[in-house]
């Protein structure tokens, strides 16, 4: 609440009859709405921009150099779970980017911990330099065709409603459950009707795209086509264009993004990890690729700014005027969005910031409740019908899976891999001391020769998912990754060549993003050295276990059609 003082300051400041708390000297001011650029200072009293477009005096000064002042971007839509590291990490590891807002779904930990993951989440909010709004996971479980570690209905939602970070509901996933108005859905729909809510539609279409947007959803990140997109905009609905560490869908939704659209188009990385962001950026690397594309210039830092702000009800910013939030990114160059400062609610971001932040204990540290396995865990028994088995089929870049089918080996142990035709085994354990499930399967798309990759980051249930080319070596990468309380683990000849520990909930790092940079880059190697042919592997690993993203995916309880939301017999 701004105070009746305060605000009598920003008055006279803006006017120019006081100083400004701080100045940023001689910038040029892109206007995201007209695309003129302006010569000019920035006056900032508080945490609100007073003044523009004319020459200030401040108690403090920041000399802008000449270079480009733009809004800070905002990512619509992210797990920040899935950067690997706490919030307050992802806070030091992001916000230099140029990103001073990002709109979290908590899903993650929330399917292992249920509402300590949320609380966990809304207290590392109130802390951040970041601004990190959040929306009520809505699909926890995904679905009930896996074996998750909590569940929310809409009375362990409501409790946390009014908190002052929370947006709205997020990202309906369980589209077949709108469609089929199931009861606990259409609850946690019907208490947030005239709020914001996110959706989650891969594919949907037509008269069931019709159905589902009756339930008033106004977002999607999942459209993976320029076709797809233009039906949803055509019916209402704001497109977020995702561009993370597994998920790349810019280049196919690039040319949504024009002059009529900006005011209904968004970007997201839904998600990247700290080595993708050290190795290209985050938000910052979306913008430059679609100016590079030729998009239109203020068009895409619109979409990154005032219009993610407008689809998402964030009335206080998204601009660079007087009266608006000021979260301002200096860059040395428009075309190439290059970084060098980051204002952030008034206050220029550095070390001081970061260090000024009240920490926040870690939790879900003994969530791994998995026990041990043994190579015979892995068998996959022979089918009646030798002739064709069913296969998840996996191409870089898209977490949609595809169906597909092999004619495989058999033998003592069961239907065995194919290496030569990439085909390798899958399974999905159980980890939260439910039922000790394991899913078995097969698998195409990781070019893998010998060993394993085990994951704890199993979306979204997060049991755990490991791929590889031989039974024991496998039982090698889960019984470390449960010894480590979660993580990434990298096996061959039966000997562990690379790790991650993640014991926050088996999702996240206490670790400095740098040095999990450094570990994710000594996992991508080992990987590799596997012969890997997938630029990342762990999240791609990740993603097999999703049964709300079509076609074929594979969870505790065995192989699922998401097309038919059953199981394959």
């Amino acid at each position: 609440m701004t105070s009746a003082a305060a605000l009598t300051r920003m008055i006279m400041a803006g006017q120019g009859k006081e100083p400004a708390d701080l100045v940023v000297k001689d910038v040029r001011l892109l206007d995201v709405i007209t695309g003129a650029v302006t010569e000019t200072d920035i006056a900032i009293v508080d945490d609100r921009i007073v003044g523009t477009h004319a020459r200030y005096e401040g108690r403090a000064v920041i000399d802008g150099k000449g270079r480009f002042a733009v809004p800070g971007f905002i990512d619509t839509h992210l797990h920040i779970e899935s950067s690997l590291v706490t919030p307050f990490e992802f806070d030091r590891c992001v916000l230099p980017h140029g990103v001073t807002t990002v709109i979290c779904d908590p899903h993650e930990i929330a399917n292992v911990l249920g509402a300590e993951g949320i609380r966990y989440f809304l207290d590392c909010a109130e802390q951040t330099v970041m601004d990190v709004q959040v929306n009520l996971s809505s699909c926890v479980p995904a679905t009930a065709f896996e074996t998750a570690g909590a569940a929310l209905e809409i009375e362990d939602l409501e409790p946390f409603r009014s908190h002052p970070k929370v947006i709205g509901l997020a990202e309906m996933m369980n589209f077949p459950g709108v469609l089929h108005a199931d009861p606990g859905i259409i609850a946690k729909l019907a208490a947030f009707q005239g709020g914001h809510i996110d959706g989650h539609a891969p594919l949907v279409l037509g008269m069931d795209l019709n159905g589902y947007l009756a339930a008033a959803i106004r977002t999607d990140h999942e459209a993976t086509s320029a076709a797809e997109a233009r039906e949803k905009l055509a019916k209402g609905m704001a497109i977020l264009i995702r561009e993370g560490s597994v998920s790349k869908d810019l280049k196919a939704l690039a040319e949504v993004l024009d002059e009529n659209t900006s005011s209904f188009v968004a970007l997201c990385t839904d998600d990247r990890n700290p080595l993708d962001i050290a190795e290209e950026g985050h938000l910052d690397s979306s913008i430059r690729r679609l100016i590079a594309m030729g998009r239109p210039l203020h068009h895409v830092y619109r979409a990154a700014s005032h219009s993610a702000a407008r689809i998402f009800g964030l009335r206080d910013r998204g601009l660079v005027a007087p009266g608006w939030r000021a979260d301002i990114a200096l860059l040395d160059s428009l075309e190439d969005c290059r970084v060098s400062d980051v204002v952030t609610a008034g206050r220029l971001v550095g070390p001081d910031l970061f260090a000024a932040r009240r920490p926040v204990a870690a939790v879900g540290l003994s969530s791994m409740k998995a026990r041990p396995v043994a190579p015979d865990d892995f068998i996959v028994p022979v089918r009646a019908e030798r002739n064709q088995t069913p296969v998840i089929g996996v191409k870089p870049g898209l977490i949609l899976t595809f169906r597909g089918s092999a004619v495989l080996p058999s033998g003592d142990r069961g239907t065995m891999p194919d290496l030569e035709a990439d085909v390798l085994k899958v399974a999905v354990i159980e980890r939260h001391g439910k039922n000790g499930n394991i899913g078995r399967g097969f698998v195409k798309g990781f070019g893998l020769k010998r060993g394993a990759i085990a994951s704890s980051v199993g979306h979204d249930s997060h049991n755990i998912t490991v791929i590889g080319a031989t039974d024991e070596d496998m039982a090698v990468a889960v019984n470390r990754l449960i010894e480590l309380h979660g993580g990434f683990v990298v096996s061959d000849g039966g000997r562990v060549t690379a790790e991650l520990a993640l014991p926050i909930a088996g999702l996240m790092s206490p670790k400095p993003f740098e040095e999990v940079t450094h570990d994710l880059h000594a996992l991508r190697q080992a990987a590799y050295a596997l012969d890997c042919s997938l630029p990342e592997p762990f999240l791609q690993v990740a993603f097999l276990a999703l049964p709300v993203i079509p076609h074929l995916k594979m969870t505790d309880r065995g192989l699922f059609d998401v097309d038919k939301f059953d199981f394959v017999d």
